[in-house]
């Protein structure tokens, strides 16, 4: 029996076999959870249902962060199926590609700070709130993922950083809201990974080489470990850890010297 034996989880973000949001879906079934996905469009929902299918799912549900309809209509959809949720996983980011191209100053722009922010950071809050009904009464997770961009100036990373460092903040202050209910609130900073959404970075398969060569460990993260902290991060076994951020990137952010 898996520790996550009985526990229902919505796993927000999956766009490829590739994609850290697929790493936490895959280790999460792997200890026992019911899995439900969601789908940004249409020409990602056949891809996703399959996926889902390899979790014992079927349940696969649209979901533009950018739409609030869309937000409830995911959590009506949901109630539908399971009469409660032990736990949302947030893994999802956006920002113009042209934001994450050259110095900041010069890509940034009004429009491209605001989208950041309403992807990266707001819709977790949005979540949070649209899916606090179906969590009451079950000291259930909330999680989210960021990155080192969010605490250091990294090339190319841009307002990106920038989101992350709301969403981080964000993290803080709904485990302060929602703890007395019982849900904790924690996110997971990642090294970098080469995913579909990493491919918008410039510089990104250079990234990767740096890291690899410099990192305590020598080598890069994988979506796996990724997904296996994530499991234990929505289980019982971290009941008393809300507000944290969890490194998971083979010791990249201790380095003075990177």
């Amino acid at each position: 029996m898996g520790f996550l034996e009985g526990k229902k989880i919505l796993v927000t973000g999956v766009a490829s076999n590739r994609s850290i949001a697929w790493g936490c879906a895959e280790a999460m079934h792997k200890q026992g959870a019911e899995i439900a996905l969601t789908y940004q469009n249409e020409k990602l929902k056949s891809r996703v249902v399959e996926m889902a299918s390899k979790c014992g799912s079927d349940i696969a549900l649209p979901l533009d962060v950018g739409k609030d309809e869309d937000i409830e209509a995911l959590f009506a959809s949901l109630a539908k199926r399971w009469d409660g949720l032990d736990a949302i996983v947030h893994s999802i980011a956006f920002a113009p590609r042209e934001q994450l191209e050259g110095d900041y100053v010069d890509a940034v722009t009004r429009e491209g700070f605001a989208t950041a922010h309403e992807i990266s950071s707001y819709s977790f809050a949005a979540l949070a709130k649209a899916g606090r009904a179906m969590m009451e009464g079950r000291n259930g997770a909330l999680l989210t993922m960021s990155y080192l961009g969010a605490v250091r100036a990294v090339p190319h990373y841009n307002v990106m950083g920038v989101a992350k460092a709301s969403l981080e903040a964000n993290v803080r202050y709904l485990s302060a809201s929602l703890g007395p209910q019982g849900t904790r609130v924690n996110a997971i900073s990642a090294g970098p990974i080469r995913t579909l959404a990493a491919a918008g970075i410039s510089d990104f398969r250079d990234m990767l080489k740096k890291v690899e060569e410099r990192t305590p460990m020598r080598r890069n993260v994988t979506i796996e470990e990724v997904g296996n902290a994530a499991a234990f991060l929505c289980s019982d076994l971290s009941s008393g850890i809300t507000g944290d951020v969890l490194y998971v990137d083979t010791g990249y952010h201790i380095l003075g010297l990177g």
